[in-house]
């Protein structure tokens, strides 16, 4: 259990110093998924800058730069890959063709190993077996729809994952694992979160819950882009099917009734389902 957070700042009106308190809260507020390691990305001169450390969010000091556009955070439970070795933690860095990229996972993987034995991947020092996923990326050798998806059809395991380009732009690949993203149309901001209750006890510590502010929709399956104009294109990608040691599970942990719900919200969502 991890914890992804981050925000994107379209329009440029928030006041840096409200963006730096609202950087440091998410991330203390997510120390409820993970202490054992806690980092951050963002975009400084088209330059993709990652900080991380094997410790607590609260003893660290996540500062961005004045006129940063987005951002990218990520507390850790670490499973797989010492933490002492940082190079272990979130978020990881990537190139895909001339895209630079920053990447967290939320959740654990499975197949890591078989897949780059299957997929002939390079051998890495990272242990964390969410690394396989950077380097499925880095192999198609571009940073679109269509990476991303075969990244998420071929990975097995519980998920959700944040990617951050160097051109600003914030991806959301939606798989089993908890998220809450907001707009806040009037100040021009999204930000995004694990869990409503991270949300919102860092939007009361910044003092952002007092701004209207509108609930995204992202269901298992989405592939969700936001450039740094605030824009969303949306795609999706096939949950795979899976058996736990339990019993028979379908897509986000639901029993296997959960992929007909998520059908449906879908259609709704482009107006193609009638009650």
């Amino acid at each position: 259990m991890c914890a992804l957070f981050g925000w994107l700042d379209y329009k440029g009106i928030v006041p840096y110093k409200i963006l730096k308190k609202l950087t440091q809260t998410l991330a203390n507020a997510a120390e409820e998924r993970g202490t054992d390691a806690a980092g951050i990305s963002y975009i400084r001169d088209g330059r993709v800058i990652i900080y991380k450390r094997p410790k607590p969010a609260h003893k660290l000091r996540f500062n961005v730069p004045d006129g940063t556009k987005a951002f990218m955070g990520h507390t850790r439970m670490a499973t797989q890959g010492d933490k002492s070795q940082n190079f272990n933690n979130h978020p990881f860095s990537g190139t895909a063709g001339d895209t630079s990229f920053a990447f967290a996972h939320n959740g654990v993987l499975w197949n890591d190993r078989g897949l780059r034995n299957d997929k002939k991947l390079p051998d890495t020092h990272i242990r964390t077996d969410s690394y396989i996923a950077v380097q499925l990326i880095e192999r198609q050798g571009k940073l679109n729809f269509d990476s991303l998806r075969y990244m998420a059809e071929t990975v097995e395991g519980n998920f959700t994952f944040t990617v951050l380009d160097q051109n600003n732009s914030l991806y959301i690949i939606k798989g089993s694992n908890p998220m809450c993203l907001l707009r806040f149309e009037s100040l021009g901001l999204y930000i995004y979160a694990s869990t409503e209750t991270i949300m919102k006890n860092a939007l009361r510590k910044a003092g952002l819950y007092k701004f209207a502010s509108e609930k995204i929709e992202i269901v298992e399956g989405d592939l969700l882009r936001i450039d740094r104009n605030g824009g969303i294109t949306r795609s999706e990608f096939e949950p795979k099917l899976y058996r736990s040691k339990c019993m028979s599970w379908y897509g986000d942990n639901e029993p296997y009734y959960g992929r007909a719900v998520i059908s449906v919200l879908r259609l709704l969502r482009r107006g193609q389902f009638r009650c």
